[in-house]
């Protein structure tokens, strides 16, 4: 059973609709979904309020789970100290925090914890800061390390779960049309943002679903973090 966070569009959209073209159940969390399938079914939540994501409850689950943590939010494009409000808490609430309780909460419900995966899109932005991302750059991070620590610590229970922290690259997505959309004076990569769109070396959301699932079907090496650019086609 694949539940996957953010598939109203963009990457969330692709992967579900390619587990679902492989046969697989897929289950949304979520506020919406366009996804009309006899096997994909909704959990409406909004990855914003953490009342709502503490409230889920799962039950036991006895066939193999895989958990993909997609949603996130870039947050406000503009230096910290141009900001009006800090962002650092909606940013961290959707891109640490609900995909920390998830975790919990369906590893919990995981009847052979062997059998879990957990997938955690992260970001090239977890390693390199960006000005004016703050909040993002250190969301990421911060969803790597919750990544590996989760896994040393099943590891010392005696658990092996498959778990993986994955950059996926630059997808074509609103993410994307958001970031583009940034006032130059706030953001001073946009120039890069605006040439790879034009230059068409963007991911498709498509692309990087396929990337992503060929790198969790070819089996766990015990390697956390990976690169979708750097997988090559098989």
């Amino acid at each position: 059973m694949i539940f996957i966070t953010g598939v109203s569009r963009g990457f969330g959209k692709a992967i579900a609709e390619l587990y679902l073209d492989s046969g697989e159940k897929v289950v949304g969390i979520g506020r919406s979904a366009s996804i009309a399938h006899a096997n994909f079914s909704l959990i409406l939540c909004d990855l914003s309020n953490l009342t709502e994501v503490r409230a889920l409850k799962f039950d036991s689950i006895s066939e193999p789970i895989t958990l993909i943590n997609n949603a996130g939010i870039v947050g406000e494009i503009r230096r910290l100290s141009d900001q009006q409000r800090s962002d650092v808490d909606e940013v961290m609430t959707v891109n640490v925090s609900a995909p920390l309780i998830l975790t919990q909460k369906l590893y919990a419900a995981a009847h052979n914890k062997d059998h879990f995966t957990l997938v955690n899109i992260s970001s090239g932005a977890a390693t390199r800061a960006i000005p004016s991302w703050a909040s993002y750059c250190a969301s990421k991070a911060a969803l790597n390390m919750f990544t590996e620590t989760f896994y040393l610590e099943e590891k010392e229970k005696g658990n092996f779960p498959k778990v993986y922290a994955v950059a996926p690259g630059v997808i074509d997505t609103g993410m994307q049309e958001q970031i583009r959309s940034a006032n130059s004076e706030d953001f001073s990569a946009l120039d890069n943002f605006i040439s790879m769109k034009s230059e068409g070396t963007l991911f498709s959301a498509e692309e990087a679903a396929r990337k992503l699932h060929q790198l969790i079907s070819i089996g766990f090496s015990g390697a956390i973090f990976h690169d979708l650019r750097q997988l090559s086609d098989q």
